[in-house]
């Protein structure tokens, strides 16, 4: 007989079929007639109940099997798909057939059936996913990761595999990973400098905070290219809201203004959440009950409101009217907050926004510089009870100016020589913009934590499993 996974069991007709389900044990009730078992195999957030009918007469094998068939457990069993009698699902196995494929102790088995916190959870990282909640994120993680694809591919962009190990800081801000082969303690104890001459690569080397830099080479050969790969930042920061590795969408487009990128991003937003809204469905009424309340109304609005545009200027002005609102009391120069960008979104334009022209000394070197030699065509979109969602800019495309821009912030233009040929040859105007896939999931599941949203979270002191 042919094993068909549980989400499809459950859309077909309860017309007394025979059918094979394998799983998980979640629960396990045991009546003097009657043994139920719930049953899930992660494929939807909804389990399938086995019931086992001691009046129809059981075998001495399946009552052994039911003995061992506890939570945690995994098992095979087969039977016919029928009505259900019970509220709150149509049909279930009465089972005639059972085999434990794998025990599981119920005296050290950690996930039984109780509320677990989520910092307990995170100690066991690899069985969480067996739980209601981290099985409805990675669902939506994987439905969205294709989403992300569809809407590229559909575009015509052409995904690029950005190099993990690089030369090249993107961000300038020197919070890298270093990648070596050099025996570190060995050097410490003889007293001698690091020579990296002598290193794999003949030069420092670290992991990527971005593949930025490299997709612009590629997006001025086949004029639309995406990266979506993982990303390391070394930043020393133990919040709920930054991992040292997570993963990232950079779309670059050649012959594109700040505008097209603002419509490129605008679009981008609203297909992953139409998406959400309609593939992950079961999934989110479950963080909307659960987790957060008001997601699906949240992610809705999103995406059949207009976003609205201003500038950084006009953003500041708004904010210093409510300066006592605020911890972190707005001005202009300032880098804004979480707070700033909620407030604009929630209590200015009372939807989803994007900033723009953002003063050139808060933002990285190769974003192009106004006419006004202070703002830069930087943009941010916001989105209401998050905040920043996604970051972009046009790029710098003058060789001139981007030499200087280069010097201004103390990096060597000779380390980015070959960022400097795109402008050489054929220069185009160009744009681009990133999305932290985690942020992203974090807005749409309602979720605390970025440690939560994705399979293994690395942060400071972390590196588990």
């Amino acid at each position: 007989m042919e094993t068909i996974l549980i989400k499809d069991l459950l859309s077909r007709p309860a017309d007394g079929s025979r059918v094979v389900v394998r799983g998980w044990v979640r629960t396990k009730r045991d009546s003097k007639n009657l043994v139920f078992l719930e049953i899930n195999d992660g494929s939807c957030f909804r389990s399938m109940q086995l019931t086992f009918d001691r009046a129809a007469g059981l075998s001495p094998e399946i009552e052994a099997a039911l003995s061992d068939a506890v939570t945690g457990a995994s098992i095979e069993a087969a039977g016919k798909l029928v009505p259900s009698p019970a509220s709150g699902q149509e049909s279930e196995l009465a089972a005639d057939s059972l085999e434990v494929v794998g025990k599981a102790d119920p005296a050290a088995y950690p996930l039984q059936k109780k509320r677990h916190s989520f910092e307990f959870l995170r100690e066991i990282g690899h069985l969480r996913a067996r739980t209601n909640t981290f099985g409805a994120v990675a669902r939506v993680r994987s439905r969205l990761a294709f989403a992300i694809h569809e809407f590229f591919q559909n575009r015509g962009f052409q995904y690029f595999n950005a190099p993990l190990i690089t030369a090249s800081d993107c961000e300038g801000a020197g919070a890298m990973f270093q990648v070596t082969t050099l025996d570190l303690d060995a050097m410490a104890k003889s007293g001698k400098a690091l020579d990296y001459a002598k290193d794999f690569f003949g030069k420092r080397s670290y992991l990527t905070v971005s593949g930025q830099l490299e997709a612009e080479t590629y997006a001025t050969a086949l004029s639309r290219v995406y990266t979506f790969g993982p990303t390391f930042r070394a930043e020393n920061s133990n919040t709920t809201r930054h991992l040292a590795e997570f993963w990232m969408v950079e779309p670059e487009m050649a012959f594109a203004r700040l505008e097209d990128n603002m419509a490129l991003a605008e679009d981008f937003l609203k297909h992953l959440f139409g998406c959400a809204l309609t593939q992950c469905r079961e999934d989110l009424e479950f963080f909307d009950e659960r987790i957060q309340k008001g997601i699906i109304e949240t992610l809705d609005s999103v995406v059949r409101a207009r976003f609205t545009h201003m500038t950084y200027t006009d953003a500041v002005r708004e904010l210093e009217k409510h300066a006592d609102a605020f911890e972190f009391k707005p001005f202009w120069g300032c880098d804004l907050q979480s707070e700033h960008e909620k407030f604009l979104t929630e209590k200015v334009a009372g939807g989803p926004t994007i900033v723009t022209d953002y003063p050139k000394e808060i933002k990285a070197f190769y974003m192009k510089q106004n006419d006004d030699g202070k703002t830069v065509r930087a943009m941010d979109v916001l989105v209401p009870r998050l905040g920043e969602i996604i970051g972009g800019s046009e790029r710098e495309e003058r060789l001139d100016a981007l030499v200087n821009r280069l010097k201004e912030v103390g990096l060597a233009p000779e380390d980015y020589w070959w960022y400097l040929d795109l402008r050489r040859y054929g220069t185009v105007p160009h744009s681009g913009f990133g999305l932290g896939f985690e942020r992203l999931i974090l807005y749409v599941t309602g979720m605390a934590n970025i440690r939560d949203v994705i399979p293994y979270p690395r942060a400071v002191g972390q590196a588990d499993f």
